[in-house]
């Protein structure tokens, strides 16, 4: 009854029908965090493309400045001299068939997972499981490489890939609770700039049609995508 009591007093304290400045959003979801752990910080951008056509895809990755306020659990698929360098760099567990075993047997307490691109035949084993995780190595955002201890690096620092879903939507955790009001406008800003650098020239009309900041437990706020428009390679 608590926790109930708790969200419902969260949510009468933001008004679902205002658009918020990014400050006045922030400031209103740190402190509608009340759960008794370190609520994740999630951001959803709704944008103004057609998933569906291959000319309008949005995905990319990006290093935020303050990253992301938690451990990230790294694996790696790597033999030989780029295993030595993957756990040199950090990662939390090296392996080629025995970390495929591992993973077929339900093990999946890790965040990101790279690859050398020889190993990619090995990944591929587990390809069904990683794929609807988000977890499957890819070239794209850099974790298929045989720069494997730059990646690593990378990961541990807080990179944030990000990728538009079906419905045009692009969700991504910016953060923790704990960083703070500033480090979590920072890297909110650093995710709207990327975005908007990968605008597709597909994309007629407005491309920021809608964003929502919230934490794990709390209510959603509407941040006033014009402001940021407004301010695309400025500091929010």
């Amino acid at each position: 009854m608590a926790e109930g009591k708790r969200l419902t007093n969260s949510r009468k304290a933001i008004d679902a029908a205002k658009r918020y400045t990014v400050s006045e959003a922030f400031a209103s979801v740190v402190k509608s965090a009340t759960a008794k752990f370190d609520e994740s910080i999630d951001v959803a951008v709704r944008l103004g493309v057609d998933p569906k056509q291959g000319d309008q895809q949005v995905r990319g990755a990006i290093a935020l400045p303050n990253g992301l306020g938690k451990n990230v659990l790294v694996v790696v698929f790597a033999k030989g001299p780029k295993e030595a360098e993957a756990k040199n760099a950090g990662a939390d567990y090296v392996g080629a068939d025995d970390l495929v075993a591992k993973i077929n047997e339900g093990w999946l307490e890790f965040d990101k997972a790279i690859a050398t691109p020889d190993m990619m035949a090995t990944v591929s084993k587990v390809a069904k499981v990683l794929g609807p995780r988000g977890l499957m190595p890819n070239p794209k955002v850099g974790t298929v490489t045989m720069n494997v201890g730059d990646a690593v690096s990378a990961e541990k620092k807080g990179k944030l890939d990000f990728r538009v879903d079906k419905a045009g939507i692009v969700h991504a955790m910016i953060g923790k609770k704990s960083m703070g009001e500033k480090k979590l406008q920072e890297n909110f800003t650093s995710l709207l700039n990327a975005l908007i650098k990968a605008k597709p020239s597909a994309s007629k009309g407005v491309f920021l049609k809608s964003i929502t900041v919230s934490s794990t437990m709390g209510p959603g706020v509407k941040i006033d995508a014009n402001e940021v428009m407004g301010a695309e390679s400025k500091e929010v």
